[in-house]
């Protein structure tokens, strides 16, 4: 039995510079990886982390255990690979705004319909780092930047509604500043078998300074976000007075409490395979009338891809005999040139 004491939080920090600007998000997302890990009771070399390109995407150099900087947009293929290769492996992606939702787009949305047994971090700043300050696919509209000087006409892209439309098993977001929340995401991520996807607000210092503040700031927090519970409603307010639910029209809506009937308010459940929470989260998202929410939005146990595959490998070897290669290549499959 492997003892979980051997290792601590520091046994998962490398030897090497960490070269991100002072005061970014990503040192609070490292520590609260590395926190994770060691709590996971798993053997270093067990563990993997694949990345794409952008600030992010220096992670795997941070940790100590094994991974894997790949290119632009491809971190989710290279980590199936990965997956289907060695099944045994703790797999992570970690990977920006800009790497998953413009060239990555497509590869993101494969590896959550096959549901392959890994934990996919998405670092949303809302803007391209490491190219040095232009507009990403989830930037709001309007705004200005090196690339937009005269403000984005793009509508941004919702990471959690692509999540819920793609077929990820598991769904969150949490935030850079609450390394205790982001650790137990991360770890419930983890432990879930199958694609898990979280999201991470996390703030961009030179770029985007700020774009989170009204997440975290103690004057105002508590009216623009909520916190997510497993079967309860979402209750949230300076006062946990307002509550989310649903009017006649279909609309979702925040109420007070004390005016909102039972049969309209929305009692969250994450194991619930339901288009209206899908509907609900996203709208809340993306309207500011509305406070987001953080948390699991939802969980699903279905059967993995590298599983699936296994099971085909094995009956495909049950079924027909091994040849050798000479056999093969002279088989009924094989090509013959015929006379003229």
């Amino acid at each position: 039995m492997y003892n979980p004491m051997a290792l601590t939080k520091n046994d998962f920090k490398s030897n090497q510079e960490i070269r991100w600007c002072p005061g970014c998000g990503d040192y609070a997302i490292l520590a609260a990886v590395q926190k994770c890990c060691a709590e996971l009771q798993i053997p270093k070399e067990q563990f993997t982390f694949i990345s794409g390109i952008g600030c992010s995407s220096r992670f795997p150099y941070y940790m100590n255990c094994y991974g894997f900087h790949t290119i632009h947009g491809r971190a989710a293929a290279v980590a199936t690979g990965v997956k289907i290769a060695n099944p045994d492996l703790n797999v992570w992606v970690i990977s920006g705004d800009g790497d998953s939702f413009s060239i990555g787009t497509n590869h993101f949305f494969h590896v959550c319909r096959r549901n392959v047994d890994l934990t996919y971090l998405i670092f949303n700043n809302r803007i391209y780092g490491l190219t040095k300050g232009q507009y990403s696919p989830t930037s709001e509209q309007g705004k200005i930047t090196k690339s937009t000087p005269m403000g984005s006409l793009d509508f941004s892209s919702n990471p959690i509604s692509l999540a819920f439309s793609s077929g990820a098993t598991f769904i969150a977001r949490t935030i850079d500043k609450d390394i205790g929340h982001m650790a137990k995401i991360f770890k419930e991520a983890n432990s879930h078998k199958g694609t898990s996807v979280v999201e991470v607000y996390q703030n961009c210092n030179i770029f985007n300074d700020a774009a989170f503040d009204h997440y975290t700031n103690r004057k105002v927090r508590n009216n623009n976000i909520v916190l997510v519970e497993d079967n309860k409603p979402l209750i949230y307010g300076e006062n946990s007075d307002k509550v989310i639910g649903i009017d006649k029209d279909l609309q979702v809506k925040s109420y007070f409490l004390n005016e909102v009937s039972e049969k309209n308010l929305f009692i969250y459940n994450s194991s619930k395979i339901d288009k209206i929470a899908n509907y609900i989260f996203s709208e809340m998202t993306v309207r500011e009338d509305l406070p987001t929410p953080f948390g699991v939005f939802y969980k699903q146990e279905k059967q993995t891809y590298e599983d699936l595959l296994n099971k085909q490998v094995e009956n495909a070897k049950n079924k027909k005999k091994i040849l050798p290669m000479k056999d093969l290549l002279k088989g009924k499959r094989s090509w013959q040139k015929t006379s003229p």
